[in-house]
């Protein structure tokens, strides 16, 4: 009897497995309606945080937004709000996390909808199918979470697995897919939701003469949201996958402690860069590329298609100029960080959103912009770095 118990059970361990690799089979995103131009930002900032008389600051200031290669960002932090809380644009003096976090716990699961009704939308199927929800963001950190409270907004059933990622940062964008996959490919039938929801009301302080690493921070970050729903073994003619997930895989450079990092006080969540970011990425991203890409025969990285979180225009030059990347395999990144900041952990998922799109306004043959294959890094605090390897798919 023991025997054949354990013939049943290795059946039905295989039986719970997915047959084939997980693929992201819709995608939505949303950003909230206040849209911020960075060519008048530095005069709103200054004005708004009461600065305007730190000329030199304020020039600085101009000098670093104008670097960015950013037009425009969305944030839900208006001018309305901030003069209702004018703690939030001291720099460090008044404690102003309580303001912050009762904006957050409505803002971030709210915005986090908007993107998930998106691709719930696209996906056609019903939201009863859904069988996990990975919720993440580096924004809020309430009990329970933003993926319990997001749960009820949408309707999902209370049964639905959930998985919080939570202070991550800018290469969780990679996290969730490599969660979402482990998902989909060990749990048949399973539809994960996956939602990244970023409001910088959390980060947002007035400047400082002594840390010009927040000011960095103040012209690079947007707010934005958005959700994929990733599965495995799709129905034919019913679901339509963009990209299938090939491999996944994270790890922490050499000699990068500190070079990014975030600290949640009193004042909120305060950005601090310690190190040369540019550098530390564009001379480790290759042993990450070689690894991913050898089972696959591939060397030459103008082959793949490429979707690289803009963690800042420096980053995106010094990866190009470092593997000697053709003109325009940034593209759909740098287009991205032009139109909305960089947005934390939900930059690469926008990025997905305009590859596939223009790649089928401009004729190509797969998702991919007529490449099969492809990269997807996230780079964030630690120095952590998410590579994730992408199958395209035809276009029909």
């Amino acid at each position: 009897m023991s025997a054949e118990m354990t013939v049943d059970l290795e059946t039905f361990r295989k039986t719970q497995r997915a047959d084939g690799p997980a693929s992201i089979l819709a995608i939505g995103t949303a950003n909230p309606p206040n849209a911020v131009h960075q060519s008048t930002y530095p005069d709103y900032y200054f004005r708004i945080t009461s600065g305007e008389q730190n000329t030199d600051l304020k020039d600085k200031f101009k000098r670093i937004c104008e670097k960015t290669a950013i037009k425009k960002r969305y944030m839900y932090l208006t001018e309305e709000i901030l003069k209702k809380n004018p703690n939030m644009c001291a720099f460090m003096e008044v404690p102003s996390l309580d303001a912050r976090q009762a904006m957050l716990l409505v803002e971030v699961p709210r915005l986090g909808k908007e993107a998930a009704d998106k691709a719930l939308q696209e996906w056609g199927q019903p939201k009863s199918k859904i069988t996990h929800l990975i919720f993440c963001s580096t924004t809020t950190a309430d009990i329970p979470g933003a993926d319990c409270e997001l749960a009820k907004l949408l309707g999902l059933h209370p049964s639905v697995k959930r998985v919080g990622v939570f202070q991550h940062g800018c290469f969780a964008g990679g996290t969730v897919l490599r969660l979402a996959k482990d998902l989909a490919e060990n749990n048949r039938g399973a539809r994960v939701l996956v939602v990244c929801s970023e409001i910088t009301a959390v980060t947002f302080r007035g400047p400082s003469d002594t840390h010009l690493d927040s000011l960095v921070g103040q012209a690079l970050f947007g707010d934005g949201a958005a959700a994929l729903i990733v599965g495995a073994d799709p129905i034919p003619q019913v679901e339509k996958p963009s990209f299938q997930i090939a491999w996944t895989a994270q790890t922490i450079l050499p000699d990068s402690d500190d070079a990014i990092s975030g600290k949640v006080r009193e004042v909120g969540l305060t950005f601090h860069l310690k190190g040369a970011v540019p550098d530390l990425i564009s001379t480790n991203i290759e042993n990450s590329l070689v690894e991913a890409f050898r089972q696959f025969k591939i060397s030459d990285w103008n082959q793949l298609f490429w979707i690289a979180h803009p963690g800042g225009r420096a980053i995106l030059d010094r990866v190009e100029a470092k593997l000697n990347l053709d003109p325009g395999k940034l593209r759909a990144t740098r287009h991205v960080l032009s139109e909305y900041g960089n947005m934390s952990s939900a930059c690469v998922h926008f990025i997905l959103d305009e590859m596939r799109k223009t790649s089928r306004e401009n004729g190509y043959s797969t998702t991919g912009e007529g490449l099969e294959m492809g990269v997807l890094f996230g780079f964030g605090p630690g120095l952590t770095v998410e590579t994730v390897v992408l199958k395209s798919v035809l276009l029909p």
